[in-house]
């Protein structure tokens, strides 16, 4: 019973599919993130998009930008900025190892899924490289030859 209460508790909340399409992730961190009590609230509730987010790394801080956190409908006038930036907490020493792999051309960090770990909001973000149109198709490609092989398997058996 206590592997399904952490399997659940683990469960993404919000993940960014089109990141992965659209560039090849070459290395993944898991980042905390500072939010208010309402934010909380709203991404329990898996009112996030990460679609259209980023990470930049600021003074010695990965600050997450672009992310939307609806606000919170039970919220009163202390309610949150749905587009605010947010802090990342991360050791030191990752903070800047990203900024030094974010100093080469065409290198960004993305932001790929949101889930509560032991009680905790965390965000798994990722040093991207953009992929070419080419690149896009082919990995479509893969994917479907994928699939026919595991249905054929599945009637096979």
């Amino acid at each position: 019973m206590a592997k399904a209460k952490n399997k659940k508790q683990d469960s993404a909340l919000a993940q960014n599919k089109k990141a992965r399409h659209d560039y090849l992730i070459s290395q993944t961190y898991e980042a905390g993130m500072v939010l208010t009590g309402t934010e909380i609230k709203s991404v329990r509730a898996s009112r996030i998009n990460l679609k259209d987010g980023y990470v930049q790394i600021r003074n010695g801080e990965a600050i997450l930008m672009n992310i939307h956190i609806s606000e919170y409908t039970e919220g009163n006038q202390f309610n949150h900025d749905p587009l605010r930036n947010r802090k990342l907490l991360l050791h030191k020493k990752q903070i800047t190892e990203l900024a030094e792999q974010t100093q080469n051309k065409g290198i960004t960090i993305v932001p790929l899924k949101v889930y509560i770990k032991h009680g905790f909001a965390k965000i798994l973000i990722g040093v991207a490289k953009g992929k070419h149109e080419y690149d896009k198709r082919e990995t479509l490609k893969r994917r479907d030859q994928e699939r026919e092989i595991a249905k054929a398997v599945k009637r096979y058996r």
